[in-house]
Formats: C-alpha cells, sequence, structure tokens
C-alpha cells in the first residue's frame, strides 16, 4: 500500500465513523482533483482559522446568517466550515475567487450543499463586483492581507453592511501584499461604525487578527 492510499483509507474510515458528509466531499474531492494546494487549504492553521470564525460569528451574530458571500473563497473551505455547522441557519453561500480554476474544486469540496441549493461559485474580482446587487446578509472577507487596494475595496462595500474580516501579520510571505502589525493597524483599514467583535489569535508563524461588525 503507498502513502496515498495509506492516509485515503484512513479518510475514508474516519468518513464512515463519523457519517461526516464533509469528509466524503473531501475524499471526493481528492480523488477527482490533483491539486496539490489542497493540502495548504486543509492544513491546521487553515482550519482553525475557520473554526475560529464559526466559532466569532455564533457567539457575536447568533443562528441565522442568511445569505452569505465569502470573497476570495478559493476551495470553498470556508463555505463547508460554515454550511456543516449546526449553529448556523445559513440560507446560500456564494463562494467568490478571481481565480477561475477555483469553481469546480469548490463546488466538490461542497458538493452536499450544492445540491441542495445552498452553495454556488462565482468567478469574479472583489475590487470590480457590485455589492449592491448581491444583496449579501453577510459579506465575508479572511483574505485582507492579499488585497493590496483595500481600501479601495472597501469603498465598494455599501454602508452598515454585515462584515466578518480577517487579517495576519504574516509579512515573510510573498504574496501577502497588504498584512497589518496589530489589530488596532487593521481596525483602522476598515473602519466599522459598530464592531460586534474585535480579537486576535497567536498561530506558529503569525498573529492573524478578526473584526466583525457593520461598515
Amino acid at each position: 500500500m503507498d502513502k496515498d492510499e495509506f492516509y485515503r483509507d484512513i479518510l475514508e474510515g474516519m468518513a464512515l465513523y463519523t457519517r461526516s458528509a464533509f469528509l466524503r466531499d473531501v475524499l471526493s474531492t481528492l480523488a477527482h482533483h490533483d491539486v496539490p494546494a489542497l493540502a495548504q487549504a486543509l492544513n491546521k492553521n487553515q482550519i482553525a482559522s475557520k473554526m475560529w470564525l464559526a466559532d466569532a460569528l455564533a457567539d457575536s451574530m447568533g443562528r441565522d446568517l442568511g445569505n452569505v458571500l465569502i470573497l476570495g473563497g478559493w476551495f470553498g473551505v470556508l463555505s463547508a466550515v460554515l454550511l456543516h455547522d449546526p449553529r448556523f441557519a445559513i440560507a446560500h453561500i456564494v463562494s467568490l475567487d478571481i481565480d477561475p480554476r477555483c469553481a469546480d474544486i469548490a463546488l466538490a469540496l461542497n458538493a452536499a450543499h450544492a445540491r441542495t441549493g445552498k452553495f454556488s461559485t462565482q468567478t469574479a474580482d472583489m475590487l470590480e463586483y457590485d455589492y449592491r446587487s448581491g444583496a449579501a446578509d453577510l459579506v465575508v472577507n479572511t483574505s485582507c492581507e492579499h488585497v493590496q487596494r483595500l481600501d479601495r475595496w472597501y469603498e465598494r462595500i455599501p454602508a452598515d453592511q454585515l462584515l466578518a474580516l480577517q487579517s495576519n501579520d504574516y509579512f515573510a510571505c510573498s504574496e501577502h501584499v497588504n498584512c497589518v502589525a496589530d489589530l488596532a493597524s487593521f481596525s483602522a483599514q476598515v473602519p466599522m461604525r459598530e464592531v460586534v467583535f474585535a480579537g486576535e489569535r497567536k498561530f506558529r508563524r503569525y498573529v492573524r487578527f478578526m473584526l466583525i461588525g457593520r461598515k
């Protein structure tokens, strides 16, 4: 048995034992999409950051999230985390990413909810998206460190829009073009009239910052 088969067998066993639709969709995605970056999207830091967001939303916003728009949705892992969380009642999630290669993988990773009409993808640039026409109850952007003109993006967000945002201080990553040194700096980038959650979490190589509130 080679290493891939060995670990796949373990995942299949865990999916069977836990009856997890999420694990089944992960397995199916791995079987049909040979994308090494999936390992990064599903690593412990990525999952921990998304679970932290889910916990903060549950504590500060309650059960009904309505229609959710996730920007920089990548492979749809955050969508899956939220949709599989029994604490939430979510009408629909749109995972938006500028990279057209992400859509098929995100649909596979969220197959259980794509089939029921609760999940879809959109290929678009968040800096050009019309946020007024989308009518999302919650807009999520956990990739603020990747957005060079974050001020330009924030100007496009309508007043009173509910937002959940994350950034970090991982300046060593070349793809992070807009890191912040601390939570105060992040708050200054995205000033909100009402903040319902503000916090930071230390990871091995960086600190992640999060804000939830209304613009």
